[in-house]
């Protein structure tokens, strides 16, 4: 099935915790609003990718727990391919506690469990459906030496190998190389280059820093802002939509599935990066990380909105 968007990630259940403002440390915050909803970044990006009109397939291990069977069901709602998620004996299902103040901003904690059984050979054992892709999307919430297998077998088998370097972490340079596009926001490119990140020629000089490393492509999210976005011979702003926000935890996961179903679809660049932060600012208006996800319909009436 040529056309296909591949993630190879990480499944998790979110436990939601909506409140007036973060706790300080050693404080109790009360009155708070709970949710517990399907997530884990390379999940989000699959569930992202495939509202976003994408035919997905994903690459992941859950728990033998209850849990495990619930992420496989959710997944498979949304059309998903998941004959390569393995439910591994004897750990938990991946799990993280979200955090979420009134204007959408959040810290979390993950407790990795079966995420962390994911191994190469698991990769391997997916070769057939990562030979159909066009774009493989991988994140940084498995093991590191499965993370450089994923990159080094995508760019063997030509495939544009799109890394969300999130969370944050040290990347060896052969496997920065080898990437068809890297997408960091503003923290996770300061981590990378050690640049700081705020003004538009931080951006410039920290985002051109990333491409002389070998991507292709680098964008760098600025959230409400936008993305910008460096090839060789060009870089700039693509605007972000004004929504008013409720939860931003997967708005970098949405993105990314967004971003490469454009790029599938033979987008320009710098329109498939549009109809990312469309699908991204779409995901900010909801509670909870993949039921934030926007329809095609969504993403495409708020692009239209813009050449209105």
């Amino acid at each position: 099935m040529t056309g296909k968007v591949v993630v190879v990630g990480s499944s998790n259940i979110d436990l939601i915790m909506k409140m007036e403002r973060l706790p300080r440390p050693g404080e109790t915050v009360t009155e708070a609003e709970f949710a517990q909803v399907f997530g884990g970044k390379g999940a989000n990006q699959a569930v992202g990718a495939a509202r976003a009109g994408g035919k997905v397939a994903f690459v992941s291990c859950v728990g033998d727990d209850a849990y495990g069977g619930q992420v496989i069901e959710n997944l498979e709602r949304d059309g998903i391919d998941t004959r390569h998620v393995s439910q591994e004996e004897g750990v938990a299902t991946g799990t993280a506690l979200i955090m979420i103040d009134a204007g959408g901003e959040n810290c979390i904690s993950v407790a990795p469990g079966a995420n962390y059984r994911l191994t190469p050979a698991h990769v391997d054992r997916a070769r057939d459906v990562i030979e159909e892709a066009t774009v493989v999307i991988a994140q940084c919430e498995i093991l590191p030496e499965t993370l450089d297998h994923v990159i080094d077998l995508g760019f063997r088998l030509g495939k544009l190998v799109l890394l969300n370097l999130a969370p944050a972490r040290a990347l060896n340079d052969a496997s920065l190389g080898k990437l068809g596009a890297l997408a960091v926001n503003e923290t996770e490119a300061e981590f990378l280059t050690g640049l700081p990140v705020t003004t538009d020629a931080e951006v410039q000089a920290a985002a051109g820093a990333l491409l002389g490393k070998g991507p292709k492509i680098v964008i760098v999210t600025l959230g409400a802002r936008g993305a910008w976005v460096a090839v060789e011979g060009h870089q700039g702003l693509v605007p972000g939509f004004e929504v008013d926000p409720v939860d931003t935890t997967a708005a970098g996961d949405v993105h990314c599935g967004a971003l490469a179903v454009g790029l599938v679809e033979g987008q320009a660049l710098l329109d498939a990066v549009a109809f990312a932060n469309a699908a991204a600012a779409l995901s900010a208006t909801k509670l909870g990380a993949q039921p934030s996800a926007p329809s095609r319909g969504e993403i495409d009436a708020l692009v239209e909105s813009r050449r209105g």
